[in-house]
This record gives structure tokens, C-alpha cells and sequence, in this order.
């Protein structure tokens, strides 16, 4: 049953007012290893590693300092879910980390193992390298050009 609110349909895009995109979900096949990856080797912070019903944990990680998106690390739980680990987005750059010192942080995710996919390039909008997660999820690290 459609949720009521007394709003006009042809009105409602006037009255909707999303607050944030707060959580992405990522299928991973390990709790654990994938918030190794996301906290020691990314530097992110865990928000929650809860316990749930089912054997099932409820992991939120996000870079630190940042007031945007966490990522919900979900296991994988059947084969479907077990299919899309590593390509949720069909193959694109699904995710992009915004750093305000390129060479810094590109030389320290080298340091701890992150694989990069590339060398830098620099584009119009910035300097820019692909890295892959352990589980072939890929990101762009990004420094926005000063405007």
C-alpha cells in the first residue's frame, strides 16, 4: 500500500528534501579482511562492527575526517551476492577518494600494498590513479585541481 502524505504527485519533487547519501553497501567475502583493507590499509575508520542475527555483522568503515558516504561491508551470502564481489559497478570505476595531497597519500597506499592499476595521470580536473580493493572493486585516489 502506497505510503500517503496528502502531496500532489506532480508537486512532490518540491516538498522531497534528502538529507545525504550516508551508506553504500559493498559485498565483500570477509568481514574481517575486507576491514583490514578498508581501516589498515586505507587508513578508514570502523564506525560499527555489530554482531547480527544469522551469523551476519552489521561493519560501517569511512575515511577518516570525512562527513560523506561509509561504506556497509556486507558478506556475501548466497551465490548471487558471492558473483557480484569485485563487480558491483559492471566493470567501471565505481568509487572515488578525494585527497588534498596526491603524492602523499599514493606513496603511503604503495607502502602498505594497495595495488594501483596505473601510474598517475593528470586530467583537466586533476591528478588522478586507479587502484583496485582486494576483491577487484576499483577507485579512483583524486586531487582536484586548485580552481
Amino acid at each position: 500500500m502506497p505510503l500517503t502524505t496528502g502531496i500532489n504527485i506532480s508537486n512532490a519533487r518540491q516538498h522531497m528534501v534528502i538529507q545525504s547519501l550516508f551508506l553504500v553497501t559493498l559485498v565483500v567475502d570477509d568481514y574481517d579482511r575486507a576491514k583490514a583493507f578498508y581501516c589498515d590499509g586505507l587508513g578508514f575508520e570502523c564506525l560499527q562492527d555489530e554482531l547480527q542475527p544469522e551469523g551476519k555483522r552489521w561493519v560501517v568503515v569511512k575515511p577518516r575526517g570525512e562527513d560523506g558516504a561509509a561504506f556497509l561491508l556486507a558478506q556475501a551470502a548466497d551465490e548471487t551476492q558471492r558473483a557480484a564481489i569485485g563487480n558491483q559497478t559492471g566493470g567501471r570505476v565505481g568509487f572515488f577518494l578525494k585527497t588534498d595531497n596526491f603524492a602523499r597519500d599514493h606513496a603511503a597506499m604503495l607502502a602498505v600494498g594497495v595495488r594501483f592499476l596505473e601510474e598517475p595521470r593528470h586530467e583537466v580536473y586533476g591528478t588522478v590513479a586507479v587502484f583496485a580493493d582486494p576483491y577487484g572493486n576499483t577507485f579512483d585516489l583524486i586531487q582536484h585541481t586548485a580552481a
